[in-house]
């Protein structure tokens, strides 16, 4: 277990010298998003299914804040690692592709939960300002369940991209054009609920939208989709890109650019 532990505490150390870019980026967004969506934006939004607007909001925020910082943390290593070097070395160091995986899938889930904690923390301050109530999470089990799942999926993914790209540029565009609208469309902001039959189908192809939903459901108890059918294909997105990641590591470039 030596070189898993090794890569694992790499990857805490990496990020734990960036706190600006790990805490304090993220938590002046959450403050941003609540202060102008909940807030300035939150009193002219009907309730959903019972729950204020800025409580619909928050578990949407805490998602797409671990989803993002998880990608960046794994993908961000080994591009970094390309350019230094250091990523030849897994080669000839005693450990196997499963423990890079998840040793840098692991990282990426502890930066990710992070996030989600202090996103979540923002917003409980904001509805006890607002409302005057702390917001409780209804259910533990699943809330830790998508928050595990969804961290280790996209640093899995992160890893995939990361052997993809061939420059800084690429991994960027993957992030703004594809990731960013993906989480942006899967329910952050507005229930499908509201949006027209057509819109609802294209919606639900969108694997996203069911962490998301998920996680809303594992914080306020309530979601546009089953429960059940959002768990299943967490779990299997997350067969998914562990594949695509083993993949990538075998058949991907480790020399230096």
């Amino acid at each position: 277990m030596t070189g898993f532990v090794t890569i694992f505490h790499r990857e805490i150390s990496r990020f734990s010298k960036v706190l600006v870019q790990t805490v304090v980026t993220p938590l002046i967004s959450s403050f941003l998003y609540l202060l102008i969506f909940g807030v300035s934006l939150g009193e002219q939004m009907q309730d959903h299914r019972g729950v204020s607007y800025i409580s619909f909001l928050i578990p949407g925020l805490m998602m797409m804040g671990l989803i993002n910082n998880s990608f960046q943390n794994s993908s961000s290593s080994i591009v970094s690692s390309k350019f230094s070097g250091d990523l030849e070395d897994l080669r000839v160091a005693p450990v196997t592709d499963h423990e890079i995986i998840w040793a840098m899938s692991l990282g990426s889930l502890v930066r990710g939960t992070i996030v989600g904690v202090i996103t979540y923390l923002v917003g409980a301050a904001f509805m006890v300002f607002q409302q005057g109530e702390w917001l409780p999470i209804v259910h533990p089990v699943a809330t830790l369940f998508f928050v595990i799942v969804s961290g280790l999926t996209f640093g899995m993914l992160g890893i995939s991209i990361a052997f993809w790209a061939t420059t800084f540029d690429q991994l960027s565009a993957f992030s703004a054009f594809i990731l960013l609208p993906l989480t942006y469309l899967g329910g952050v902001f507005l229930s499908i609920e509201h949006l027209h039959p057509f819109w609802q189908m294209i919606s639900k192809a969108n694997p996203l939208l069911y962490l998301i939903n998920g996680l809303r459901y594992g914080v306020l108890g309530v979601s546009d989709v089953n429960p059940w059918t959002a768990a299943v294909i967490s779990l299997l997105g997350f067969m998914v890109f562990y594949g695509l990641a083993r993949w990538s590591l075998k058949r991907g470039s480790f020399q230096r650019w």
